[in-house]
């Protein structure tokens, strides 16, 4: 049986260890496979020992140019680190709320979100997606050959990333309520937001938490600068731990 991988990346200082610690965590409460888990990363102090570090892969981005999350498609490459097997990418800040065995066992090449506000467009959300280690290399070396060409028609790394694997035909959603985003499905609408607590909306396996609201804001709820009022959500806590 090929290996089962979950994979994250952590640069900069946006995230600290304890968010790759608790990924870990949160995998393995909701993950019964065996598995390894590896994070690309600049900085390893404070991450767990079961989790195995590796630089990220080197791209040369030209500078000054808003870096877009390009970073990601590095774990495409088709040699990483002798690395062989299925790989599951998570990003550091969603919330695992049940098994994620179905992430492993739906059928498709490569899997991913798909885009939640305009659901027309091939675009996905790379923030959960599935693919074999080594497979896609495609994707990365396009990327570094013609990367000049590819941000006049790509604003960041999951729309250039979607189209490459739809080109090849190769591309799979994961069901719509397998990944829910706390911003849009747990959320209330206004005004209905100011006294109905966010909620874990029904199906749901792993929630996505993308714009200014982390898991830390959620469980204290507030406003923020780029967001409207949302009552503070305790069972996040329950679940990101």
């Amino acid at each position: 049986m090929a290996n089962k991988y979950i994979f994250c990346m952590k640069w900069g200082k946006l995230y600290g260890p304890e968010y790759v610690n608790r990924l870990y965590a949160m995998v393995k409460r909701n993950l019964s496979y065996e598995f390894k888990m590896v994070c690309f990363t600049d900085d390893e102090i404070g991450i767990l020992p079961e989790v195995q570090c590796f630089p990220i892969p080197s791209m040369e981005i030209p500078g000054g140019l808003p870096e877009r999350m390009w970073k990601k498609l590095s774990t495409l490459k088709e040699d990483l680190y002798g690395l062989q097997g299925t790989a599951l990418f998570l990003d550091l800040d969603i919330v695992i709320v049940d098994s994620i065995d179905p992430f492993f066992d739906y059928p498709g090449e490569f899997l991913i979100i798909k885009d939640y506000k305009k659901q027309w467009r091939i675009t996905g959300n790379s923030s959960v997606y599935r693919f074999e280690i080594g497979k896609h290399g495609y994707v990365f070396d396009d990327f570094l050959n013609t990367f000049d060409e590819i941000r006049k028609r790509h604003r960041n790394e999951q729309e250039y990333l979607t189209q490459a694997i739809f080109d090849k035909g190769k591309l799979t959603y994961w069901p719509k309520k397998w990944c829910p985003s706390y911003k849009y499905d747990c959320v209330s609408k206004i005004p209905f937001a100011f006294w109905a607590t966010p909620r874990i909306p029904d199906g749901a396996k792993i929630i996505i938490f993308h714009g200014e609201i982390n898991p830390h804001k959620a469980i204290k709820g507030g406003r923020g600068k780029w967001y409207r009022y949302v009552k503070p959500a305790p069972w996040v806590a329950d679940f990101w731990k």
